[in-house]
């Protein structure tokens, strides 16, 4: 089938700064909640958390790809490729390295005046994540991140420099990266309180969501803010979506998978698109025990700084249901049950580019909003052989996935971007690993930090590109 996609349409790939940029402590700036998320050297690397940096622990993130010192071959491999979007983030510590000073640091905010002149030149449009994890440490240790309410006019500040600065170089926001996961365990890593580990007993949902509740009025503020600063800013919310199948056809799985949906996926975006907390939050909150503090004039704010578009990330999908000896399969440190009508990545992940169709047609019939996919990819162990990565399994996951797109495109579904996951090899959020790789462009760097940091495109890389010319019409 020919897919019809919009003349405009905003191909593109993601990369997060936590997880592509190095220069950790380069530039003035700051150390992030993520500069301590170590990874261990004896061969079975993993993501743990310490309390600073410690002179004994590999901390993969500290250099990562590089891409503080190697923007400009990066973003010329990307225009290479023909990328109309660059989905990327801002390191708060680096424009802010304490995040609660009242003067910015001068030579972050110029890093980033290079790397959207460098996007302009290759006609690449930028999508800018404000915030994806990596709060700055001290707001952290002196504050307690975001469960306590001084958050908020921290985040506005950062905002407001950084709406200011990129005044028509920015025209595509994001405010906070899969701010859903603040409801799942792992999520108090993102909530910055990182005085304890996320499998604490002091990781308490009540917590999670009161954290939640600042971001979410954290962000109405920045998208009235940046509203008002310039009317052509489009500014959206970012949505992890889980989506789970019920395992089974009886009625006590199909209520279960509803709840999961409601909970997970739509609370979140029902906020931040609807400008209030749905009803069926009300039921959840009273049966857990979760009393959110709010400010009487929380809900006019929420009300005012709705968003522009919704965005999202699609990886997999699981299944869940009431039958408790299943076999669980993993994801993206959110676990479910094995599908068995699908094929898995080795790490876990189930393959499902229909499950894609189902989101998108699911989200669009709720908030008939504007829909960016904003990351999607397959995080797989590549080979270099004889200087090339013939990596056609990616080719298949994105081209499968790029097909239901198209579909749902069909369906009346208004999709505007696909920015997979990720443009170059990045460290891998879970595991904190540089083997499993997402990139279409190759780095050289192991797991334990040794390779040259040399860049090669991999065979995606030129199957992309060829995609991109063709807005989508040939996908072989």
């Amino acid at each position: 089938m020919q897919y019809n996609f919009p003349k405009n349409f905003m191909w593109g790939a993601a990369t997060s700064a936590a997880q592509v940029e190095g220069g950790w402590n380069e530039g003035g700036r700051g150390p992030s909640i993520m500069d301590i998320l170590g990874g261990s050297v004896d061969g079975s690397v993993h993501r743990h958390q310490t309390e600073k940096v410690m002179p004994d622990v590999y901390y993969p993130g500290h250099v990562a790809s590089d891409f503080y010192h190697n923007f400009k071959e990066d973003i010329a491999l990307m225009g290479q490729m023909g990328l109309k979007s660059y989905r990327m983030s801002i390191s708060w510590s680096r424009v802010f390295p304490k995040g609660d000073e009242a003067v910015p640091n001068e030579e972050g905010l110029k890093f980033y005046d290079e790397v959207f002149e460098e996007l302009s030149k290759y006609n690449i449009e930028p999508i800018v994540t404000i915030l994806h994890y990596d709060a700055p440490l001290y707001l952290a240790d002196h504050y307690g991140g975001w469960s306590n309410r001084k958050m908020i006019d921290f985040y506005i500040n950062y905002c407001e420099v950084l709406f200011n600065r990129y005044k028509g170089k920015v025209k595509h926001w994001i405010t906070f990266n899969e701010i859903n996961c603040l409801l799942v365990p792992f999520g108090v890593i993102t909530a910055g309180a990182m005085n304890m580990s996320y499998k604490s007993q002091d990781n308490t949902e009540q917590l999670r969501v009161q954290a939640l509740h600042h971001q979410f009025v954290a962000s109405a503020k920045a998208v009235a803010l940046g509203h008002r600063i310039d009317n052509n800013n489009q500014i959206g919310c970012m949505i992890a979506y889980m989506c789970n199948y019920p395992l089974t056809c009886h009625p006590d799985d199909i209520r279960l998978a509803q709840k999961e949906d409601q909970i997970k996926n739509m609370l979140c975006g029902d906020v931040m698109i609807r400008g209030s907390y749905p009803v069926f939050a009300r039921r959840y909150f009273k049966e857990k025990d979760i009393h959110i503090e709010m400010f009487p004039e929380d809900e006019e704010i929420l009300k005012d700084g709705t968003v522009d578009f919704y965005s999202m990330s699609y990886y997999m999908t699981n299944c869940i249901g009431n039958d408790k000896s299943k076999e669980l399969t993993a994801g993206n440190l959110v676990y479910g049950m094995k599908n068995p009508y699908l094929e898995a990545t080795e790490w876990g992940w189930q393959i499902d580019p229909i499950g894609l169709r189902w989101v998108l047609n699911h989200v669009y019939d709720r908030y008939q909003i504007p829909i960016m996919i904003v990351e999607n990819g397959m995080g797989t162990v590549d080979i270099v052989q004889d200087g090339r990565i013939h990596d056609v399994y990616r080719i298949d996951y994105l081209r499968q996935h790029i097909e239901q797109i198209g579909e749902s495109i069909h369906d009346g579904v208004d999709v505007i971007a696909y920015t997979t996951w990720s443009a170059l090899d990045l460290v891998s959020l879970s595991g904190g690993t540089m083997r499993k790789r997402y990139g279409f462009i190759y780095v050289d760097k192991d797991d334990e930090g040794n390779g040259d940091l040399k860049r090669i495109p991999k065979d995606s890389f030129y199957w992309y590109q060829k995609v991109i010319e063709n807005n989508g019409e040939v996908l072989d």
